[in-house]
């Protein structure tokens, strides 16, 4: 997938999103803003109840999407057939849009009223989410393949030397602006750090690179005029982001592990009870438009 493809394919799965929520939003805003005890007389109360045709209608859709984007994700994460079936980070995008639309859909199916055993199941769904985004940014963190696999040391090390090789031999980069790259991105500064002091280390070096690599813009205009600076400022960023990546890459992956702990048992309670709901409302007799 082309750079291009792939800016169509998230724009298209974030307008989805946007454009399905603030049409449901203006759709019920008069029945949503009416208090719980008049919503009874308001008219479009048959239709927005959690059991109405629109109502019940964003409960089944949402449910099935998260319950899709779970099951197709996994399906490529764990089932060796499926391994080669597109690249992981893409099924990872289209899990994380499945499981982002799914979640506003049954917002809207409970009317934004909460209470009994449901309100367990809507709060564990709102901490997948929340989970959900910050196991995405850790995710993006550790270095992988094109493949979505995990890049060890000697893959990066290797990395590393390419980015020295090109920057050198191919872009032809003075001595002297390599050498302050190379102590730029000197793994040192990530020795010996807590996992809190990681993750703020984290913050601080994005912003020290996007400064360091106008710095390093500047000098190669004045030193190397006639030199291809968009190659050299793209490479020499992505020298200085690796090197983040190699010595954070041991918090990470633990930090990563953490997060699996607290991730699987807020979907794991949301999915039992969403069962559960799901049992007693067909046993009541509730039907959407079978």
């Amino acid at each position: 997938m082309s750079k291009r493809i792939h800016t169509i394919y998230i724009s298209f799965f974030f307008l989805v999103t946007i454009v399905v929520t603030i049409y449901l939003t203006i759709t019920g805003f008069n029945y949503f803003t009416t208090p719980v005890t008049e919503r009874f007389w308001n008219p479009d109360y048959s239709s927005l109840k959690p059991s109405g045709i629109i109502g019940h209608g964003t409960g089944i859709i949402g449910s099935l999407l998260m319950i899709a984007g779970v099951a197709i994700y996994m399906l490529r994460k764990r089932v060796r057939r499926f391994f080669h079936i597109g690249i992981l980070k893409y099924w990872l995008e289209f899990h994380i849009f499945l499981c982002t639309l799914g979640p506003i859909l049954v917002l809207f199916h409970t009317s934004f009223k909460f209470g009994g055993i449901v309100s367990v199941s809507f709060w564990s769904m709102v901490a997948v989410v929340l989970s959900g985004i910050i196991g995405r940014f850790i995710y993006i963190q550790i270095p992988r393949s094109i493949q979505g696999q995990e890049l060890g040391i000697k893959e990066l090390d290797e990395i590393n030397f390419n980015l020295n090789f090109r920057l050198r031999n191919e872009l032809k980069i003075e001595e002297s602006i390599l050498l302050e790259i190379e102590e730029a991105a000197s793994i040192k500064r990530f020795k010996n750090l807590t996992l809190l002091k990681s993750i703020y280390l984290i913050f601080i070096d994005y912003y020290k690179t996007k400064l360091l690599v106008r710095k390093f813009k500047k000098e190669i205009k004045t030193k190397q005029p006639n030199a291809n600076v968009s190659e050299i400022v793209k490479a020499a960023k992505s020298k200085l982001i690796l090197s983040r990546r190699i010595g954070l890459l041991r918090s990470m992956q633990s930090l990563f592990k953490y997060w699996h702990v607290a991730h699987l048992p807020f979907a794991m309670v949301m999915f039992l009870i969403m069962i559960i709901h799901i049992i007693i409302t067909i046993t009541f007799g509730y039907k959407w438009i079978f």
